[in-house]
């Protein structure tokens, strides 16, 4: 749906580019299926690897004889946790930050311990997939069961059984003297929240729950590694970022970053659930002990028991506001599943839970909290979607015991350019009043609703990231251009690079093509995660695409004898300005064919940390209809809106908007990672973990409100998200409206919302 008219205003203009929506440079072979993704890929003379794994949720390693397994006929190598590097080597190697990359390389392969069911304890290279699986079920480990914890008030409670005697709560001062599940604990906030509770009109005080859930990545995870004699190594693997790959197997190996060579695969998205290794190590071990290439690739049961999901959580959150409805005071205190090792979206969570809006008294704690589980990784926004939950629940509670429009409850306390956000740092110039008033004039917020059916809104923000990025820009003898990233293409960033270069250089998007180069062939780059790919990476092509400019506008210069200033780059060709040349143009062809005598290739490295990010805010607006006879959920209009800074390729912001609500419904509705009793996953597949598919869902409409960063030379701001902030409350707030009870507990599944129709059940 197109943006109504009075957001056009907020629309840059003068771009030839920027705002187009041209092919992606990667269409056709994603459509016909020629791209490579990493359990696609094979290298001659491969090995084929296969894990086992512990079925206990937490237990101690007593044995582990893999006698029989080496000896059976086309096992070529086993490896334990034994055979990875020791504490005192990665602190020799790593220094400070060794108690981390240990964490990373216990859970590529448990050493002393398994703390979740699924965790790595033994790997196997063999010459067939069958003998690898064969030799799996030769090996005998001996466990001496554990005591375990599953959910974060039981892992806090006195008593209960401690993952780790070396974990004492960070944030804290003093130091606690006895190591806790407590992984880390983050405050922010300042005033009076008590007095300012205590006087105020109207108070909301609740509980929310969430479970956590999978990212839905479409390929599992896999990789191929080849460690060479001379120590020289490569790995083919599908990833958030291959730099991140090369700096963790590098550090968990203690080895030299350099002699790992990291070639990037297609990614069939991650969303944030790939930023990290799991394999990578684990192949590269068997492959030195085997001397050939090994694959290592996880079947879909093993990424749901072993892989880390988006955390669980158990939030309080208490509200207030006056009589006129302005908040004066708000407290939240989460605990969210770390899994077994810190996973820092504690941070996240508490920067993110109600800096949307002016209060002046407010406190905010955010704990991790240590369990039997695997360890929790970071989905679309990381510790932004548990709490905006409680927070955008609890709002439309305060709406509704106040008697006020819950928009404009909203619009009255939404925070703007240089109020404080929860930190006390100034907000810049954000987009959240903006998208609140696109809701207000867009007709679905005024449009009647049926029977047994509710509307409900949601707002929310993420606060993206800068970071490093390198780019290439090289121009070839005949002018066409090549725009060499590190950072791998998730939603469309080949695109919008070439965009950019193409917008710089004033030349036909056709002429310019965008790669994703390996570790050893382009400068270090951060993960294509927390949105900063198109910022920073664009940020970073920009000024490598403006130096070409400036060496093309040098060589002709040279060329027609006549100083730099009497030049000028204009239409994409190079125009003399003075001298018996004025009036001349040269194209990128013509000085490129004639770079070879010129001065040598035409090229330019742009390296640099990118500042001046901005955050994104989104509002979602959502119907449903709920059958009172069965508690089923439909969605039956769905209306997401996004400031998105500027829209450089408005078809993938689309995309990123209407694939983030839809994972935001999923989380709100149907999934959940189930444990039983025994601290065993129940529902590990698409068989048994529901996610929602495209019958289940409307065509998500989407409005693009453009607020432009001045930091970004375009205008840019992280659009991917912040689309699945928002959903959880949106829907939840929706089905409050359809059936007159609040669910304050995730997901919303049919028995929950029958059980809240029919108390009496």
């Amino acid at each position: 749906m197109n943006a109504p008219e009075t957001m056009k205003q907020f629309r840059p203009k003068g771009f030839r580019h920027v705002g187009t929506r041209p092919v992606r440079p990667d269409g056709v072979d994603k459509v016909t299926g020629k791209a490579l993704y990493s359990p696609d890929f094979k290298a001659p003379g491969m090995l084929w690897g296969a894990i086992l794994r512990s079925p206990h949720p937490h237990a101690r390693i007593i044995s582990i004889d893999t006698k029989k397994a080496e000896a059976l006929v086309g096992v070529k190598a086993v490896a334990t946790g034994r055979d990875l590097p020791t504490l005192e080597s990665l602190v020799m190697h790593v220094g400070e930050g060794a108690s981390d990359i240990v964490d990373v390389s216990h859970n590529c392969l448990a050493l002393d311990k398994v703390l979740y069911e699924g965790h790595a304890v033994v790997a196997v290279a063999a010459t067939s997939p069958e003998i690898a699986r064969e030799a799996l079920g030769l090996i005998t480990v001996e466990y001496e069961e554990l005591p375990f914890v599953l959910g974060v008030e039981e892992a806090l409670a006195e008593g209960a059984p401690v993952l780790h005697d070396n974990v004492f709560t960070k944030g804290v001062e003093p130091k606690p003297e006895k190591p806790s599940n407590a992984a880390m604990r983050v405050e922010m906030g300042g005033g009076d929240v008590e007095g300012a509770l205590a006087s105020a009109a109207a108070t909301v005080t609740e509980r929310y729950t969430l479970e956590p859930v999978h990212q839905g990545y479409i390929e599992p995870h896999a990789c191929v590694a080849s460690w060479n004699g001379d120590g020289q190594a490569q790995i083919w693997t599908s990833s958030q970022g291959h730099f991140a790959v090369r700096s963790l197997t590098a550090s968990v190996l203690a080895m030299p970053q350099s002699d790992i060579r990291v070639t990037p695969l297609e990614i069939g998205g991650g969303f944030g659930g790939k930023t990290t290794i799991y394999l990578e190590p684990v192949a590269m071990v068997l492959s030195r002990k085997s001397g050939r290439p090994v694959r290592l690739a996880m079947t879909r049961e093993e990424v749901f028991r072993a892989t880390g999901p988006a955390p669980g959580a158990v939030i309080d959150v208490r509200i207030g506001a006056d009589a006129e409805g302005t908040l004066v005071a708000a407290e939240v205190e989460f605990l969210y599943h770390s899994g077994a090792y810190t996973a820092n979206d504690a941070g996240a969570g508490v920067s993110s839970a109600i800096g949307h809006y002016r209060i002046a008294n407010t406190r905010v704690v955010g704990t991790e909290v240590l369990c039997n589980r695997p360890a929790a990784k970071a989905y679309r926004a990381p510790g932004a979607p548990q709490v905006n939950f409680a927070v955008e629940s609890a709002i439309d509670e305060l709406a509704g015991k106040l008697g006020i429009d819950p928009l404009e409850l909203r619009l009255k306390n939404a925070a703007a350019e240089g109020d404080p956000q929860t930190s006390g740092l100034p907000w810049g110039r954000i987009g959240w009043v903006e998208c609140l008033e696109a809701a207000r004039a867009h007709p679905h917020w005024s449009a009647p609703l049926g029977p047994n059916q509710g509307r409900g809104i949601a707002g929310g923000y993420w606060g993206n990231y800068g970071g490093p990025s390198t780019v290439n820009v090289s121009v070839a003898e005949d002018g066409t251009i090549t725009v060499a990233t590190g950072s791998p293409d998730i939603g469309g960033s080949r695109a919008s690079m070439a965009i950019m270069a193409a917008e710089v250089l004033d030349v036909p998007y056709e002429q310019v093509r965008s790669v994703v180069a390996d570790t050893a062939s382009i400068g270090v780059s951060m993960v294509t995660g927390g949105s900063r790919t198109t910022f920073a990476t664009g940020m970073a092509t920009v000024q490598a695409a403006e130096d070409v400019k400036s060496i093309l506008c040098q060589r002709a210069a040279r060329m027609w004898g006549v100083s730099d200033d009497q030049v000028e780059w204009r239409s994409g060709a190079v125009v003399c300005l003075e001298g018996e040349k004025q009036g001349q143009s040269m194209t990128a062809a013509a000085i490129a064919g004639r770079s070879f005598h010129s001065g040598g290739p035409i090229a330019a490295v742009a390296a640099l940390s990118a500042k001046g990010w901005l955050p994104g805010f989104g509002v979602h607006i959502c119907d449903t209809e709920v059958d009172p006879e069965t508690g089923h959920v439909k969605i039956v209009r769905y209306t997401a809106i996004q400031d998105v800074g500027t829209a450089i390729h408005p078809d993938y912001v689309e995309g990123q908007m209407q694939g983030g609500a839809a994972q935001g419904i999923g989380w709100a509705l149907n999934e959940a990672y189930i444990y039983g009793k025994n601290g065993k996953l129940d529902n590990a597949g698409f068989l048994d973990y529901r996610m929602p598919v495209a019958s289940d869902l409307p065509m998500i409409d989407t409005v693009m409100v453009e607020v432009p960063n001045p930091a970004h030379p375009y205008g840019v701001k992280g659009v991917g998200e912040v689309p699945i902030v928002p959903p959880l409350a949106a829907v939840a707030n929706a089905i409050h409206g359809a059936i007159g009870q609040r669910l304050r507990d995730l997901p919303m599944v049919p028995d929950r919302v029958y059980a809240a129709l029919h108390p009496e059940g």
